[in-house]
């Protein structure tokens, strides 16, 4: 494993150079995470803040009726933890668990407020990159009140196309916010549209 992709994501974030990117980067340890471990259990309080290298991560809820309901999918290139339960110290309500074998960079909670208070390209780093996450969220948020299960279905094949090689489809349908049938009915109507027959 080596720093390369977490030291372009630094830089995609903020513009600095190679040299301050490497150093925010060396705050972060590796670790390999087993398919099907959990990074996080309901009830425990978020420790470490993982990016992700290698591999998928999905984070999910028991609904009212004790079904799982996906929550999110966290992808190459990405922060996987529970912002809520990692800043404020408190339990978390999801499941965050790896979906494939996966690779990380990962940060302690004491480790980032350590970093903060002493490197301010790193606070302005964790600022930057909590404003993103806040973004992805309420973006996910206003697609399912104000698009259709099909236009969410398209988004997610646009945006992350390799979660449909490796998630099982009953992931995807409750992050969709749809049942099993319904996503299938989908998929075969966007295929059709997709192969113009």
């Amino acid at each position: 494993m080596n720093k390369d992709s977490l030291v372009q994501f630094v830089q995609r974030v903020m513009p600095i150079s190679q040299l301050k990117a490497e150093q925010l980067a060396a705050k972060f340890m590796p670790m390999k995470i087993e398919r099907n471990s959990y990074l996080l259990k309901e009830g425990k309080v978020c420790h470490e803040s993982h990016f992700i290298e290698k591999g998928i991560v999905r984070s999910y809820i028991y609904d009212i009726e004790g079904n799982e309901v996906t929550t999110a999918f966290y992808t190459k290139n990405t922060f996987a933890a529970d912002l809520l339960s990692f800043f404020k110290r408190a339990p978390a309500r999801e499941y965050i668990q790896a979906i494939t074998d996966c690779e990380t960079w990962f940060i302690t909670y004491e480790d980032m407020q350590t970093s903060f208070h002493t490197i301010p390209e790193f606070r302005e780093f964790g600022r930057l990159n909590i404003v993103n996450q806040y973004g992805i969220l309420k973006e996910r948020m206003l697609s399912m009140l104000q698009e259709t299960a099909e236009q969410r279905y398209s988004h997610l094949i646009s945006s992350s196309a390799e979660i449909f090689q490796d998630v099982p489809l009953k992931y995807i349908a409750t992050y969709l916010g749809i049942t099993d049938t319904s996503l299938s009915r989908i998929r075969k109507e966007f295929a059709k549209k997709n192969t113009g027959s």
